[in-house]
Parts: C-alpha cells; structure tokens; sequence
C-alpha cells in the first residue's frame, strides 16, 4: 500500500464517531476505490468490514470480512481480519464458529495480537457458556502485563482450567 494513501485512511479514521455513522462508511467506501494494487480487493473489502462493524453493522461487515481473506488479505491486516471476523461472527449468534477461528490464530499465529486473541476468545467461550475456560484465558493474558504476582496468577488460572 501507498504511504500516502494509508496516511489518508487513519486520517478518515480518526472521523469515527465524529461525523455520521453513514458518511464515515461513505468515505471508507470512496476511498478505497482509489487503491490499485494486486491486493486491492482484499484490503478494500478489510476496510469496508471494519467500517460498518465499528458502526454496528455486523451483518454487513462478515461476508467483508470472508472476502477479504478468500482474496487473500496479508499480513497484520490478516490477523486483524480473523479476530474481527471471530468477534462480528460471536456477535451474530455463530460462537462456535468464533471459537473456532480464535483457536486456530492462537495455534498457528504469534504477533503483538496474541492478548487481542485471548481476550476475544475470552468473550466467545463466555458467549459459550464456557466461563471457567474464559476466565483463565484473560488472568493468564493478563498475567504477562501485572507488575507483581505475574506467577501467581498465571498457575491460578492454569488450575482453573487445565488445557488439553
């Protein structure tokens, strides 16, 4: 992607929550018809799901975000695209679906996302009624960020649920 033309995109993203739900998703919208790459298609469908998903429209911004991966979508705006696709999926009633796809990221993928992962994973298996498994998800993500008693935490969790 084009330095400039990313600047442009956080720049209409700092607007969210500043003009119309309706005209935020309008200049997502025009501006990604600007990008001309090979891996148009992917980032513009990423960016018109997070787009209607950061307005509450959910239901719109799944079948974007399945577009995107199936063309393809790269790198961290990969990652983002299956932890926000796992979260709209819990959101339209297809946790199990959301658990699964947070638990092959957690499996296979390690980046500066991970605690995002755990934390939606969190809220799927809560959504799941899975609340022990939830709560020991988020003390041992939490664990790593405590100034004391990091251990401690992380084996109490551990005992709250014993991972296979």
């Amino acid at each position: 992607m084009d330095k400039n033309w990313e600047d442009q995109l956080q720049s209409l993203w700092l607007q969210l929550g500043t003009i119309s739900n309706e005209a935020f998703i309008q200049h997502i919208k025009n501006h990604v018809e600007l990008l001309t790459d090979n891996n148009s298609q992917a980032v513009a469908d990423f960016e018109r799901a997070c787009a209607f998903d950061s307005t509450g429209h959910e239901k719109e911004a799944e079948p974007l975000y399945r577009s995107a991966l199936d063309h393809g979508l790269t790198g961290l705006r990969r990652r983002r695209a299956r932890i926000q696709l796992a979260s709209t999926l819990r959101n339209n009633g297809k946790t199990e679906e959301s658990i699964h796809i947070l638990r092959e990221e957690k499996a296979h993928y390690s980046d500066e996302l991970n605690d995002a992962v755990d934390s939606f994973l969190a809220l799927s298996l809560s959504s799941a009624g899975k609340y022990e498994e939830a709560l020991s998800l988020t003390l041992k993500a939490l664990s790593h960020h405590l100034p004391r008693y990091n251990r401690s935490v992380y084996n109490y969790a551990k005992g709250l649920h014993n991972e296979l």
